[in-house]
Parts: structure tokens; sequence; C-alpha cells
């Protein structure tokens, strides 16, 4: 599973702690997106060597360990299954003269 670099605002590991709601550490950062907590991995990529993740990704990251916490099934969408999901509601729209 990884983000999508060419849709998504990328952000530095340091960078993306600013952006969850209790400031994790950094470390803490680290440690979700190379091992996960709860089973769920927090989505990045390495780009030229430095590790990077998105806002996007975060927001999919507490919404999937937080489900988790509460028992309900997670679903993860991959950037491939992301692109087909747009193919089709464009098809749709398209079909539908919109």
């Amino acid at each position: 599973m990884s983000i999508d670099t060419q849709s998504e605002e990328l952000l530095s590991i340091k960078e993306a702690v600013g952006h969850f709601p209790t400031s994790p550490n950094v470390t803490t950062v680290w440690r979700w997106a190379l091992y996960g907590v709860r089973g769920v991995k927090l989505e990045s990529a390495l780009i030229g060597g430095q590790r990077r993740t998105s806002k996007e990704a975060i927001e999919r990251f507490i919404e999937a360990t937080t489900a988790r916490a509460a028992g309900e099934p997670v679903e993860i969408r991959t950037p491939r299954r992301r692109q087909r999901d747009i193919e089709r509601a464009a098809a749709e729209l398209e079909r539908d003269g919109i």
C-alpha cells in the first residue's frame, strides 16, 4: 500500500507530525509508517531516499485505526483501486450525459 504521489499533498515525516490532532512525536509517526498500529500502517513512499506521507494518508490512517479500535472491519483502498473507482465514476457520468 502506498500513497498516490501524483495527486496527494506530500509531507516529510517531520512535517506530518503537525497534521495529527495530537501532535505525536516524530519517532511515533516513523513507527506508524514502518510498522503500523493495530494492523494499519501509515501510507508512505520513499522518494529520493526520503520517506514521505500525505495529508490524505494521515486522514485514512486515523479513520482506519479508529475503525479497527472499534472492532469494525477496515477496507483499505490502494491507489490502483482508487484509480479504478475514479474511472468507473467518470464512465457513469459520461453515460448519464454529465
